[in-house]
């Protein structure tokens, strides 16, 4: 019979996460080597190596990787119902890690989080900024912030956002050098502004006009990971960038951007706020999301 406890997996845990004896050693409060002591007893205890470590990196093995996907959401289920136990019912406390893009975080910041972290002072709210579509169970968050096609199905999601119309937007100073493009083919012939995710996946423009669609490939001189360089970059004229309407709207009002083939904007569902339908959710993320309900609902009767 296995005797391995809650303080050894949380050693694992800490440690795969942060890639780093020493880095986990901090956040647990222990010294490296008694680490390493708890870690060589995991191992001993399921006769596997968990780790491969050298004097400059740690990486998990194969094994470890499996083990890590198994025990990370059990024992996040584990602190999630000692942190329930632990809040009366006036004062609830808990940590909230949500898998973001920085466009959901924004309005999230903006609207809900004032309110909500005053009437509860007790739970965190951690944002994790990333382009990647990430598999939140697995990577351990309690939820994520994405355009609603792109939520999975197996998810509860809550719409928060508004609805996204995509258009294509350049600066005086580049019209000024090229023929402003009158179909999506001449597109090609353009300097446009290219988005990579963190996956490093290259993102296509996907125009539409009535019930005609088609997507582009476009080759330009930069390509960006961050929506507000590629507006910066259009700013600055160095190509057309293909960007969410409200990113650019104050800039296409002041004149410093124009339009281009404005009939083949698409409109595409807004962001959601998810998490896993087949698990219970901790006391902090309930609240959590129903603030975010309250505050669609009360921005939808205005």
């Amino acid at each position: 019979m296995l005797r391995t406890g809650l303080s050894e997996l949380t050693a694992f845990i800490t440690i795969a996460e942060q890639r780093s004896f020493r880095a986990a050693a901090r956040i647990l409060g222990v010294s490296p080597s008694a680490l390493s002591h708890t870690v060589k007893n995991l191992e001993a205890s399921l006769n596997t190596r968990l780790f491969n470590r050298t004097t400059r990196s740690v990486a998990l093995t194969e094994a470890g990787e499996l083990f890590l996907r198994r025990v990370a959401p059990a024992l996040g289920d584990i602190q999630d119902a000692v942190n329930e136990m632990a809040s009366s019912r006036d004062r609830p406390s808990g940590s909230i890690r949500i898998s973001t893009a920085e466009a959901g975080a924004r309005i999230l910041i903006r609207n809900v989080l004032p309110a909500f972290l005053a009437t509860y002072p007790n739970i965190h709210v951690e944002f994790v900024v990333d382009t990647r579509l990430v598999d939140i169970v697995a990577d351990g968050f309690d939820a994520g912030i994405r355009v609603l096609q792109d939520v999975p199905r197996d998810m509860v999601a809550i719409k928060f956002g508004a609805d996204w119309k995509f258009v294509a937007v350049a600066s005086p100073a580049y019209l000024a050098q090229h023929e402003p493009p009158r179909t999506p083919e001449e597109l090609k012939h353009h300097r446009c502004l290219r988005f990579r995710f963190s996956s490093g996946a290259l993102y296509h423009w996907d125009l539409m006009r009535g019930g005609v669609s088609m997507t582009l490939d476009a080759a330009g001189p930069m390509t960006l990971d961050n929506g507000n360089l590629m507006l910066e970059a259009a700013l600055a004229g160095i190509g057309i960038a293909w960007v969410p309407e409200y990113l650019v709207a104050e800039y296409v009002a002041s004149g410093q951007l124009i339009y281009l083939l404005p009939d083949w904007s698409p409109t595409l569902p807004g962001l959601s706020l998810y998490y896993p339908a087949n698990r219970h959710p901790p006391a902090a993320l309930r609240l959590f999301t129903q603030a975010v309900r309250d505050w669609t609902r009360q921005k939808t009767s205005l």
